[in-house]
């Protein structure tokens, strides 16, 4: 396997994309009469610019290069975390206007059929579409996360997984499954886009312009290159480490080349986490992203409000509450039997701010 990751530095996602695939000749990897899948992180509807989606031209630059270079058969894949919508996600992250611009058909995932996987003995379910195609190109945000610390190649194939398995993940701990998904699906090539991505929650908000775009082909690697550019020890996100031990990549030994050092953003490095910041005030058991997200960010509100300081019990969260009757505050359905929750699956940030003011 290729252990070159080729970085190219500015501000033109669209030029930038195409220099970097023609530096890096790609079309020689791409068989011919390929049917090819670009998969971009949609997990919300909102545009790049909040630190949260792929940056759209990023996927145009990809489908002109393809285009160029003969292959025709394109398809973008993405299915929307838990309780969102993919087809709005496609509208406001610019990629309804892609579709019709380069006639690229888009999938929602989430209406797709199910197929069931066995990896060395343990099921998933993956969405059936996802076996159609030749060549799978990921192309991942690299940004922060509120339960993995970390989100880019390895763990954007759960937009290729139904709603329900994506709430299963989570029962199992997100890691494990996110290390065997990726072993059901081959992924070929990965574009990451680090333009202007939020370092501290998938949900965005805080985006940080970092100026560059990374290509690798070994999904392992491009994460602990990502990890290292986080802050974090690779070996400290589980899946990265159960993922090398699936023979899906390595975890070190990647061969950084860099196409225009001269451009290369004079940044300091982040090392606070918002994440971190509210952790404290939460117990998480098996909770979901968007659930958890979700109150990371009225935790934030309330802080701004001046309320945060108040919060004297824990606030507990995900599905490791069910059937359990708690003297503390629930967030989420799955905390119904406490005597103090708030429902929904997940609720909005705003309904939590609201009923954490009430109770404290």
């Amino acid at each position: 396997m290729n252990n070159n990751i080729y970085i190219i530095y500015g501000k033109d996602a669209k030029s930038m994309t195409k220099d970097l695939l023609n530096y890096v000749d790609v079309n020689k990897y791409i068989p011919r009469n390929s049917k090819i899948a670009i998969k971009p992180n949609l997990v919300v509807a909102k545009p790049y610019t909040s630190g949260a989606t792929t940056n759209p031209q990023i996927v145009e630059g990809i489908i002109e290069y393809l285009k160029e270079n003969g292959h025709d058969n394109i398809t973008i894949l993405e299915g929307a975390w838990l309780g969102a919508s993919t087809k709005r996600a496609f509208e406001v992250c610019g990629y309804s206007e892609i579709s019709k611009k380069y006639g690229v058909k888009l999938i929602d995932t989430k209406d797709d059929l199910v197929k069931k996987v066995n990896v060395d003995g343990y099921e998933l379910n993956v969405c059936k579409s996802v076996f159609e195609y030749d060549y799978l190109i990921n192309v991942p945000l690299l940004k922060g996360h509120c339960q993995t610390r970390l989100t880019c190649a390895l763990k954007n194939l759960k937009g290729l997984i139904p709603d329900s398995e994506k709430r299963r993940f989570h029962t199992l701990g997100l890691h494990k499954p996110i290390a065997y998904l990726n072993k059901a699906i081959k992924t070929h090539l990965i574009i990451v886009d680090s333009l202007m991505p939020d370092p501290d929650f998938e949900e965005g908000g805080n985006p940080v312009e970092k100026d560059f775009i990374a290509l690798g082909f070994d999904p392992v690697l491009i994460d602990s290159f990502a990890a290292e550019n986080l802050g974090y020890n690779p070996y400290d996100i589980e899946y990265i480490k159960l993922a090398e031990k699936l023979g899906i990549g390595k975890t070190t030994g990647y061969n950084l080349i860099e196409i225009n050092p001269e451009k290369k953003p004079r940044l300091a490095s982040r090392k606070s986490s918002i994440v971190g910041k509210y952790a404290k005030y939460i117990d998480e058991r098996d909770a979901c992203s968007v659930c958890y997200a979700n109150l990371i960010s009225a935790l934030m509100r309330l802080d701004e409000e001046g309320y945060l300081r108040k919060i004297e019990k824990k606030l507990c969260i995900g599905q490791g509450f069910k059937g359990k009757g708690i003297d503390g505050i629930g967030i989420g359905s799955c905390t119904k039997n406490f005597d103090i929750s708030i429902s929904g699956c997940p609720p909005k940030s705003t309904e939590i701010v609201q009923f954490v003011k009430n109770k404290i």
